[in-house]
């Protein structure tokens, strides 16, 4: 059978174009795409300058926007209207670091739906009423969900735990992996718990009620923008209905940025809860996707997972699976085991993977397969308006086509030297940060420099 090389490979990297719509007081971009008569529709947000209070409730606040009531109509009549208008309407909130400094991160709000063309105009109306009239007076419904994000976040543990491993060994190195550890990773699970404790009295359900509100009201008047994606044909029409729907519609000039304070420090840490199995990860502190030395992090990833940590860790340790990658947003590289019978075994094979490549000749070819592999997940094709959403919000935090397209030129141009040079100049023992998801039991063995967190 023949073989896919690097000289297979398209130079350049295809991504979808995109337009500035003439709108006055709006900021939308249009994207032309096929989608089978569907339109997909974002309003996204400017995140505005939060206290430590405020930012421990935007994943609960992003869920419930669209998960309450608005206006006159309760959340199950909210929920009925919105099944009839959308194919899919839902919020969350995406935080990244800058392509050139982790330190520095930008913070939107994203409400986003898909909807027959017939209903758009429906579907933005349905937009701008929710975020102008959310109830988050339903303190019963409130109650409800914070009941449900316990019992999902406490039952992902076993199917997640590998990630949650690595956001934990991640927290302290950079602003955005700090927040993701404390809003969904380990550290959540915690908070969850104690939060659903709290609302057992209604003072507190009360208070949460308004501290939600007040966190509404911020968000509401922020900046927005608008993408807009679906066939060049509904154009006109969704253009017409976004400048009707939302160009009255407030916003504020006394707008402070979201901002996180610097954090760039190791931790080691084991996580006890009610796990047979283990989940380890180590990380170590690296560079961001614009530095000389990122391409060849990232294909370090895919190198030694595939020459060193799947025999030494899956075939020999027994583990259900492990691996490694670089994390460009983050300016972190990050080992990891699955399901793993090992601890101490395994964090040793982690470092033992960085001397494999040092001291062993390698074979060309397979550092060939390690190439392909970053370059088929950056080509890797998606739906016309996926491709679309993921080409505007990569630009959104400053990954512009330019920038992703010398990315993936340096990515082809990794030589097994580099992978040694980065290997060797960033995995270094002394500034590795680790966390495990382990029992007690398990724990007992362990060092006692590791700080101990029951969930």
């Amino acid at each position: 059978m023949p073989c896919v090389t690097l000289d297979d490979v398209p130079l350049d990297l295809k991504l979808p174009e995109s337009q500035a719509l003439p709108l006055s007081q709006l900021d939308a971009t249009w994207y032309s795409a096929g989608t089978n008569g569907l339109i997909y529709q974002q309003a996204i947000i400017d995140l505005p300058l939060l206290t430590d209070d405020e930012l421990a409730l935007l994943p609960l606040y992003s869920h419930c926007l669209t998960e309450l009531g608005r206006g006159e109509l309760d959340y199950r009549a909210n929920q009925a209207l919105q099944s009839e208008v959308a194919g899919s309407f839902s919020a969350h909130v995406s935080i990244r670091g800058l392509p050139d400094n982790e330190q520095d991160v930008k913070a939107f709000l994203v409400m986003s739906g898909k909807a027959l063309q017939v209903k758009q105009q429906e579907l933005l109306s349905l937009m701008q009423d929710t975020l102008a009239n959310a109830r988050f007076d339903e303190l019963p419904r409130i109650r409800e969900i914070v009941a449900q994000q316990r019992t999902r976040r406490e039952q992902s543990i076993t199917g997640r735990g590998h990630s949650y491993a690595m956001m934990a060994a991640c927290a302290g190195m950079s602003p955005a992996a700090r927040l993701a550890h404390l809003n969904s990773g380990l550290a959540s699970i915690q908070s969850v718990k104690a939060l659903d404790k709290r609302l057992d009295d209604d003072t507190e359900l009360a208070a949460l009620g308004t501290a939600l509100q007040q966190l509404h009201a911020k968000i509401a008047l922020a900046p927005r923008r608008f993408l807009l994606v679906a066939e060049d044909d509904h154009l006109a029409a969704v253009q017409n209905s976004l400048q009707a729907i939302w160009a009255d519609v407030p916003s504020t000039n006394d707008f402070t940025p979201f901002a996180l304070p610097a954090t760039r420090s190791s931790v080691k840490q084991l996580w006890l809860t009610s796990t047979q199995v283990n989940f380890c990860a180590m990380a170590f502190p690296t560079v961001t996707g614009q530095h000389p030395d990122a391409a060849a992090l990232s294909v370090l990833g895919d190198f030694l997972r595939n020459g060193y940590l799947h025999r030494a860790i899956r075939e020999k340790g027994g583990a259900y699976g492990a691996g490694a990658g670089q994390d460009n947003g983050d300016a972190v590289f990050r080992f990891f085991s699955y399901r793993d019978p090992r601890i101490e075994g395994t964090l040793d094979d982690f470092m033992k993977a960085r001397d494999w490549l040092l001291k062993e000749e390698h074979d060309p070819k397979k550092l060939e397969e390690a190439i392909l592999g970053v370059i088929s997940s950056i080509d890797k094709p998606g739906s016309p308006a996926g491709e679309a959403k993921q080409a505007y919000h990569a630009s959104l935090f400053g990954r512009t086509p330019e920038l992703r397209r010398e990315f993936r030129k340096r990515i082809l141009e990794v030589t097994l030297e580099d992978l040694k040079r980065v290997a060797g100049e960033w995995l270094n023992l002394d500034h590795a940060s680790i966390a495990v998801v382990t029992n007690l039991k398990n724990s007992e063995s362990l060092s006692e420099s590791f700080e101990r967190i029951e969930i």
